[in-house]
């Protein structure tokens, strides 16, 4: 009986609202009913004050994924005072990565005009992702064109969360075509040299970005090692405000799955950054 207590406090300590759609299919040529929604996970108690918002951008080799999966992070996240949007994005070989990083764009603007229905502040959205959605939070956080394009005034990222982040210097890694099967990454990323640059968060860089939190596995894949650690010290020279963390004994994929216990590490740092305390 008290294990069933339990249980039903962690499964019900959050509202999650399925299957909103950010862009609407009468509004836009290439709207997706499936692949541009997104859930909110907010407190079930309403807010004295508006709480901030953390927008989960799952991984999949830019290929694959659903927001279904990462429900867990969600509800996370809620029952420590945030309110979480997981998303979908368009997927390859549909689309490729700045198409992708566009729809992720339209979520986030979906989320400064709404967010505050489920007690979220719209100005206080930080986006967070793992593997190749660290790689697009990045994007997000360094590009403030995939904003001024949809008609906003600014970039209103706040801080970014990228774990285990893939695609931060997809230019030198394309460039070097190491492994036999990175041929398969032109169908995300195009042949052009310019536009693997283009797609890298590497590049862009510079003084007045919005603070990050980058982490790393320790046995994870080398190309996200070495990406990280370039990101990081970018980061440093720009004097952008930032924390690195390495995670012994980690794996890429148990990297996004230790986010299932509230009291990871990841979960506290985020709670720092958000709450304007890193």
């Amino acid at each position: 009986m008290l294990l069933f207590s339990l249980i039903s406090i962690t499964l019900y300590a959050s509202k999650r609202t399925k299957n909103i759609p950010y862009v609407l299919v009468n509004s836009a040529p290439n709207a997706d009913p499936e692949r541009h929604l997104l859930d909110v996970y907010a407190p079930n108690r309403k807010p004295a004050t508006a709480l901030p918002v953390v927008m989960f951008i799952h991984g999949g080799n830019w290929n694959s994924g659903n927001k279904n999966t990462y429900w867990f992070i969600g509800r996370r996240l809620a029952k420590q005072g945030v309110v979480a949007v997981i998303i979908n994005y368009q997927l390859s070989p549909a689309v490729m990565v700045p198409e992708m990083a566009n729809d992720c764009a339209r979520a986030v603007q979906w989320a400064t005009q709404h967010i505050g229905e489920y007690g979220g502040d719209p100005n206080r959205i930080y986006v967070m992702g793992h593997s190749a959605g660290g790689g697009l939070a990045a994007l997000l956080a360094t590009e403030d064109e995939l904003f001024t394009r949809l008609g906003m005034d600014k970039n209103p990222i706040k801080g970014a969360i990228l774990d285990d982040p893939a695609g931060i210097n997809m230019y030198d890694y394309l460039l070097k075509m190491e492994y036999p099967d990175d041929k398969k990454y032109l169908a995300p990323f195009g042949k052009d040299p310019a536009g693997w640059k283009a797609a890298s968060p590497l590049f862009k860089v510079r003084a007045g970005l919005p603070p990050m939190l980058l982490y790393t596995g320790e046995r994870t894949y080398p190309s996200i090692i070495d990406g990280t650690k370039a990101l990081r010290d970018k980061l440093q020279v720009a004097g952008v405000k930032h924390q690195y963390r390495d995670l012994p004994g980690k794996k890429h994929v148990p990297m996004v799955t230790q986010l299932f216990w509230k009291r990871n590490i990841i979960y506290r740092d985020l709670l720092t950054l958000v709450n304007g305390k890193l």
